[in-house]
């Protein structure tokens, strides 16, 4: 009796990541996007260490300590990893909602920083979104030129 191929998503050709694929290889939207949500992240850290701890500080500076998760997938951005840019994308609405609650509630410049927080995090949410997108884009163009090429 024939087996029916399974349709679990396992099956799924391996993402190139820039370790399996130079730079130049890479769509520009995908290293565009790259960049940029490199730059936002990066942006977050350094708003929240300057805005708890030069600008606007509150109580005795352990607000500061909130940019500890931020630099976790900091690595695996810079590594072009997919699983990183799906879970930031889902992480980073907590800074999100920390940015709008700040802003509506605050006075002054901790006001002003909570809403460049928030375009920070909305920033990096559409870059993550994009790069996922046109990673998995291009994974499937790539899937499907091959099975055409082996069919043919």
């Amino acid at each position: 009796m024939a087996m029916m191929p399974s349709m679990s998503l396992s099956t799924t050709p391996p993402l190139p990541s820039s370790v399996d694929a130079p730079a130049s290889a890479l769509p520009p939207v995908v290293v565009w996007s790259r960049a940029v949500a490199v730059g936002s992240l990066l942006g977050l850290i350094v708003l929240g260490l300057a805005w708890e701890l030069v600008l606007a500080p509150t109580g005795n500076r352990t607000l500061a300590l909130k940019v500890l998760p931020l630099a976790v997938p900091l690595v695996g951005l810079l590594k072009n990893r997919m699983y990183t840019y799906r879970w930031v994308s889902l992480m980073i609405w907590l800074y999100f909602i920390e940015g709008v609650i700040r802003a509506s509630g605050d006075r002054g410049i901790s006001a002003w920083l909570a809403g460049v927080e928030v375009l920070l995090c909305v920033v990096l949410f559409a870059a993550c979104a994009v790069h996922v997108r046109w990673r998995l884009y291009r994974a499937h163009a790539l899937a499907a030129a091959n099975a055409d090429t082996a069919a043919g």
